[in-house]
């Protein structure tokens, strides 16, 4: 019997990965559009995105079909240092690795050999800090810093001010995603990109399929599975886990949406002439690039996800220490870009 779980994740994953090659659909190459020519056509493709999946995914919410306070993003205590120094390092790291954990996976299907090398070292790396070398330095800085905040995300914030749970999350849902509506649909240049537009809409819709998958169409009560959506970085590292020790190792969500992305990008390229394999230029390109990945694999577990799995899948929740891990990433890639230090300056070259 085929895991209604495992189906889905390999389908979301199959659609991310066509939509990512053709469109080229990545924060990190949003924002360095965005600060150094001035083209702010992706990134408010990706505002596209994160609309659509905030106004999705609290639809579900409120209709009673999936319930995302058991998600990672919802917990009732969490530690603001660690999720914002998280997204820091996450944030640098996609710089320097030139494009994030979810466009490394897009890259892969085209042959790009330097994004295998990225995707194995987030992998090894972000293991080692969720269970590895590095976990008890993680677990002891969160069990120093975590606090149990009253309100964990913006409609419980609204509840403590009066608002019943229904107008809370009305009004939330409203207001963010009215504002990033407009922000990306106020420029005629958008307006008139129709991939761009498409892409967002196509990705934000996909964030709100895995919520759906994972907390609706493939739940069951009687083999429980975590609500999630799309997130990279911990599949990342349970796919290369996965990989060296299938025996006693079960398929999961996340395993099957990595899997999917690399399928459907090796499947567009192949198709559109666009594959063909690259590789480094240089030595410094290798250490930028290794040292990239492992700023990625460190931040996004310290932060519990990514540019997408905090960025667009987390915040859609609403979640506070969603906002804290994207400040942290949106930080660490302005840094790197507006920096004028010799290491980082190679990441444009």
């Amino acid at each position: 019997m085929i895991d209604l779980s495992v189906a889905s994740g390999f389908v979301i994953g199959l659609v991310f990965g066509v939509v990512g090659l053709l469109s080229g659909f990545c924060l990190m190459s949003s924002l360095r559009d965005l600060w150094t020519s001035n083209d702010t056509r992706k990134i408010r493709s990706y505002a596209t995105a994160l609309a659509v999946a905030i106004i999705g995914t609290q639809l579900l919410v409120g209709t009673g079909l999936v319930n995302i306070g058991t998600s990672i993003y919802l917990q009732p205590s969490f530690s603001a240092p660690l999720i914002f120094f998280g997204g820091l390092l996450f944030g640098l790291g996609m710089v320097l690795a030139n494009g994030c954990a979810s466009r490394a996976l897009v890259l892969l299907g085209k042959g790009n050999l330097r994004s295998l090398v990225v995707i194995t070292v987030i992998g090894i790396t972000a293991q080692m800090t969720l269970k590895g070398l590095i976990a008890p330095a993680r677990i002891a800085f969160l069990d120093w810093t975590k606090t149990a905040p009253t309100a964990v995300s913006v409609p419980a914030l609204l509840n403590t001010m009066g608002l019943d749970d229904t107008a809370a999350r009305l009004i939330a849902t409203l207001i963010a995603s009215g504002a990033l509506l407009i922000y990306a649909f106020s420029d005629k240049q958008f307006r008139r990109s129709y991939g761009q537009i498409a892409a967002g809409l196509i990705i934000g819709l996909l964030v709100v399929a895995g919520w759906a998958a994972t907390g609706w169409f493939a739940a069951d009560d009687f083999n429980p599975i975590p609500v999630a959506s799309l997130t990279f970085v911990s599949p990342i590292a349970d796919s290369v886990q996965y990989t060296m020790l299938s025996t006693g190792l079960a398929l999961n969500f996340g395993i099957a949406l990595v899997v999917g992305v690399l399928v459907g990008s090796l499947a567009t390229a192949t198709l559109t002439g666009r594959f063909a394999f690259e590789g480094y230029t240089s030595v410094t390109h290798t250490g930028r690039s290794l040292a990239g990945a492992a700023f990625m694999g460190i931040g996004g577990a310290m932060a519990y996800g990514c540019s997408i799995g905090q960025g667009l899948t987390g915040v859609s929740t609403l979640a506070m220490p969603s906002f804290i891990a994207l400040a942290g990433i949106l930080s660490g890639a302005a840094f790197a870009i507006h920096s004028r230090t010799r290491l980082l300056a190679f990441a444009f070259r």
